[in-house]
C-alpha cells in the first residue's frame, strides 16, 4: 500500500498539494495581466470591452456547463486525473498569445470546458479534511489565490516593460508546464485505494451531471435558492470588475504601473490575512451567517467607494475593504458544507460553481456594456482620461445590496436536499462502500473562491 500511494504522488494528500496547484496555475496567468490587455487591445482596437466581454462570456458559459459533470466524474474516477485535465487545458493558450492572438483568444474561450480547476481542487479538500477543519481549509486555499496576485502582475508588468512580452509569455508557459508536472509526479489520490477500484463500474447520473437539469431544481429547497441568488448577485459585479480595474487606476485614478502593481500586492497580502486570521475568529465569535452578511457589507462599500472615488487615498482605502471582503465565499461555502446531506453536497456545491462560471462570462460582457453606453473606450494605455467609469462599479454595488438582502433569508442550520430524479444509491457491496458518507464528502465541496476581491 505504501509503494502504491508512493508511485502516485509525494507523500499523503494534504491541503498543501492543492495549494501549490493553485498557486502556479495562477501565477502563470497573472504574469499575463499587462500583456493580455495590450494583445487585446492590438487585436481588437474597436471596441476592446466588448470583445473581452465576449471572449469571457463563451468561457463562462462552458465553464457553467462543464462544471457539474466534471464534478461527477472526478466523484467516480478520482481527483487527481482530473486535476492534471483541467490544468493542462486551462494554461493551454498561454503559447498562444505570441504565436497567434486570434488563436490564443479563441483557445480561451473554448477551454471554459476545463476551466473548473476550482471545483476539483476543493473536493480534494473535502477529501481529506474534516468538517470541523473545512472553512480554514477553504481559506488557505483560496488566500494562496490572492497571494499569488501579491507578485505574479507587477513581475509580469516588470518584464513586459524591461524585456518585452515575449519573455513574460515564456515564463508563464513554464509555470504552467511545472504545474502540470507537479501534479503528475508529486499529486497523491485523495480517494482512498481500497474505494478506486471499485468506483470505477460505478455508473454516472447523467441527469445530476446536466447542469439546466440541476438550475431546474433549485427551487426544491429555499435554502439552496437562497443560496444561489446570493452567489449570483454577488460574484456577477466581481467578475466584472476584473476586467477592468487595472484600467481604471491607472486611466482615471493616474496610478503608475509601479503603483498600480504595489495596490495588488499590498491589497494581496491583506486578502491573504483576512481569509485565514480575520475569518477564522468571525467564524467563531459571530457565526456563519453573520460572516456571510459582513462580507458582503464590506463588497457593497468597496464597490461605491470605486465608483465615487476620485483620490488616490480613496483607492487604497478602498483596496483594504476589498480585502475584508473576500471572507464571503468561504463562509458560503462552509455554511453549504455545513447543512447539505453528505450524498447532495457535489450536487449543490457543482451548481454554484457552474453559477459562478456564469458570472465569469456574463460580469466582464456587461461592464463591456455599460462602458461602451458611456463611451469609454481603451484607446490609449498609459495616457489619463477625465472620463471616470464609475457606473459599472455603482451598478455593482446595486446588485450586493440585494445579494445582502437576500442572503438576511439564509437560514444558519438547515439540511438542504436536492436529489435528481434519477439519483438512486448503490445497493451493490463495493459501488455501497464507493459512495459511502466518506466518498460523499468527496463530492463537491468546492467553495466559491475562484478569485479574491482585488
Amino acid at each position: 500500500m505504501i509503494h502504491e500511494r508512493a508511485a502516485q504522488g509525494i507523500g499523503e494528500p494534504s491541503v498543501y498539494h492543492a495549494v501549490v496547484v493553485i498557486f502556479l496555475e495562477f501565477f502563470a496567468w497573472g504574469l499575463l495581466t499587462t500583456p493580455m490587455l495590450t494583445v487585446l487591445h492590438q487585436t481588437f482596437p474597436q471596441h476592446t470591452f466588448l470583445m473581452n466581454g465576449l471572449i469571457q462570456g463563451v468561457k463562462g458559459l462552458l465553464s457553467f456547463l462543464s462544471a457539474p459533470l466534471i464534478g461527477a466524474l472526478s466523484d467516480v474516477w478520482g481527483r487527481k486525473s482530473f486535476l492534471l485535465l483541467t490544468v493542462f487545458f486551462t494554461c493551454a493558450p498561454i503559447p498562444l498569445m505570441k504565436i497567434s492572438p486570434w488563436w490564443y483568444f479563441a483557445v480561451i474561450s473554448m477551454s471554459g470546458v476545463f476551466a473548473v480547476t476550482f471545483s476539483v481542487i476543493f473536493a480534494y479538500v473535502a477529501d481529506i479534511t474534516q468538517e470541523h477543519e473545512r472553512s480554514t481549509a477553504y481559506g488557505l486555499v483560496s488566500a494562496t489565490f490572492a497571494a499569488s496576485l501579491v507578485t505574479s502582475p507587477a513581475i509580469g508588468a516588470y518584464l513586459s516593460q524591461a524585456y518585452g512580452d515575449t519573455l513574460v509569455v515564456v515564463l508563464a508557459t513554464a509555470v504552467a508546464l511545472l504545474d502540470v508536472c507537479f501534479i503528475l509526479v508529486a499529486v497523491p489520490e485523495s480517494l482512498p485505494e481500497k474505494m478506486r477500484p471499485a468506483s470505477w463500474g460505478a455508473p454516472i447520473s447523467w441527469e445530476q451531471a446536466d447542469p439546466f437539469a440541476s438550475l431546474c431544481k433549485v427551487g426544491q429547497d429555499s435554502t439552496v435558492l437562497l443560496i444561489c441568488i446570493t452567489v449570483f448577485l454577488s460574484y456577477l459585479p466581481e467578475a466584472g470588475q476584473y476586467s477592468s480595474f487595472f484600467l481604471y487606476l491607472r486611466q482615471v485614478i493616474g496610478f503608475t504601473s509601479e503603483t498600480v502593481a504595489a495596490f495588488i500586492a499590498v491589497v494581496g497580502i491583506l486578502s491573504i490575512l483576512a481569509q485565514t486570521v480575520v475569518l477564522g475568529v468571525l467564524m467563531r465569535s459571530i457565526g456563519n451567517k453573520n460572516t456571510i452578511l459582513l462580507g458582503l457589507g464590506f463588497q457593497i462599500l468597496q464597490l461605491a467607494w470605486y465608483g465615487f472615488g476620485s483620490q488616490p487615498w480613496m483607492m487604497w482605502a478602498a483596496g483594504a475593504v476589498a480585502a475584508m471582503s473576500s471572507i464571503t465565499f468561504p463562509a458560503i461555502s462552509a455554511i453549504v458544507s455545513r447543512n447539505a446531506d453528505p450524498d447532495q453536497q457535489g450536487v449543490v456545491q457543482g451548481m454554484i460553481t457552474g453559477i459562478r462560471g456564469l458570472c465569469n462570462g456574463l460580469g466582464p460582457a456587461l461592464y463591456g456594456f455599460v462602458f461602451y453606453l458611456f463611451h469609454v473606450e481603451l484607446r490609449d494605455m498609459d495616457s489619463a482620461s477625465t472620463i471616470i467609469p464609475g457606473p459599472p462599479f455603482l451598478f455593482g454595488a446595486c446588485s450586493v445590496l440585494l445579494s445582502l438582502l437576500v442572503a438576511l433569508f439564509i437560514p444558519e442550520h438547515s439540511g438542504l436536499s436536492l436529489r435528481p430524479a434519477g439519483y438512486k444509491k448503490h445497493s451493490n457491496g463495493a459501488q455501497s462502500q464507493g459512495h459511502s458518507p466518506q466518498a460523499a464528502s468527496m463530492e463537491g465541496k468546492e467553495p466559491l473562491l475562484e478569485d479574491s476581491s482585488v
